[in-house]
């Protein structure tokens, strides 16, 4: 009797997607700022979202009513394992930390045990449980102030305060693991994250965040008397910081095709998220003032610990990799969902 070489591959496709979408991704951090913006791509998707979130910065609200929200702690490695069992986790995307960088500066203990020590638990915890790909939220803090501007991901990483080392430090764990494991990764190096989702759903809600465009959107809006400028004598045009402002549509949107990545090839890798282009600070609050038709009271002040003079991304790896593209690189419409996000977020309750 002849076999269908044809028909049995066929059957394990089939057995293969339906075995596939049974399984659930784990987003932890997923009731924050960019991780409810990775749980809407996600479920946007099709794809079943499992969220861990200790609610210390996050919202239940800010989590789509189609992931389950499991209240805890990324550090509890029980809960964590009972979570990947109960939902057949696949694959695990990890935004859960701490990420205020003059804060890092006063309590690098505390950035090192909730970035760097949890990450460990976490990423321990996935290899015992079979979870093979993860995705983590990594830093453009892990090049310091670099040399030369765009930096590319081949840059020297000096990472100048406790939040980027913390970051860093699980980068390396992550490699090593993925060496002695049948574990691969995906580290995604963020740039400036800011926006809302362009259809209004989420944005940046935790009080007293120190995002620059938040924090002037929210002086523009009377939520603050003023804001300021940190640092206005830096070796750049206008004195201020410069950096690259990334949509948080379009960060999430590189986390989904990186968990494709993660599918497909198998292999891990890192990339910078950014657009190659920068704005100085001074910049981004013209531009506030120009969508909002408001003045601000802006303050100058000392510069902050931790701060380098610009920071811009090369994004020519994750183009080219991931055949990503961005939407929405344009700072007055990243300005503009803020405003708007920020003008909605009165009525929402946490």
């Amino acid at each position: 009797m002849l076999h269908s070489t044809t028909g049995t591959a066929n059957t394990l496709n089939v057995n293969k997607f339906w075995a596939s979408i049974s399984m659930s991704i784990l987003v932890t951090g997923g009731a924050g700022y960019i991780g409810s913006h990775m749980v809407l791509e996600l479920i946007g998707a099709g794809e079943k979202v499992v969220v861990v979130d200790n609610l210390s910065t996050g919202f239940r609200w800010a989590v789509h009513e189609d992931a389950t929200l499991v209240v805890g702690d990324i550090g509890d490695a029980g809960l964590v394992k009972r979570v990947i069992a109960e939902h057949d986790v696949s694959a695990i995307v990890h935004f859960a930390g701490s990420i205020v960088v003059p804060e890092s500066v006063a309590d690098p203990l505390g950035y090192y045990d909730n970035n760097t020590v949890k990450s460990r638990s976490l990423i321990a915890t996935a290899i015992e449980s079979a979870v093979r790909h993860f995705i983590f939220s990594s830093t453009a803090a892990v090049y310091g102030n670099p040399a030369e501007n765009p930096v590319s991901e081949n840059a020297v990483l000096q990472p100048m305060s406790p939040y980027g080392r913390s970051k860093l430090m699980t980068e390396w764990m992550l490699a090593d693991a993925a060496h002695a494991h049948d574990f691969n990764y995906v580290a995604l190096r963020y740039f400036n994250v800011a926006g809302a989702d362009p259809e209004g759903r989420s944005g940046q809600s935790t009080p007293r965040a120190t995002h620059l465009i938040k924090v002037a959107c929210e002086a523009a809006l009377g939520k603050r008397s003023h804001m300021q400028v940190f640092g206005t004598d830096y070796p750049t045009p206008d004195g201020t910081c410069i950096r690259d402002y990334i949509h948080v549509t379009d960060l999430a949107r590189a986390h989904l095709e990186a968990l494709e990545y993660l599918r497909e090839k198998d292999s891990s890798n890192i990339f910078n998220c950014g657009y190659s282009k920068g704005y100085s600070v001074l910049e981004v609050v013209e531009a506030v003032k120009r969508v909002s038709s408001v003045g601000l009271n802006v303050r100058l002040a000392e510069r902050r610990p931790g701060d380098p003079a610009a920071i811009v991304a090369a994004s020519t790896k994750i183009r080219r990799t991931l055949g990503w593209t961005p939407q929405h690189d344009d700072l007055d419409k990243i300005v503009s969902q803020a405003l708007n996000w920020e003008k909605r977020l009165g009525s929402l309750k946490g």
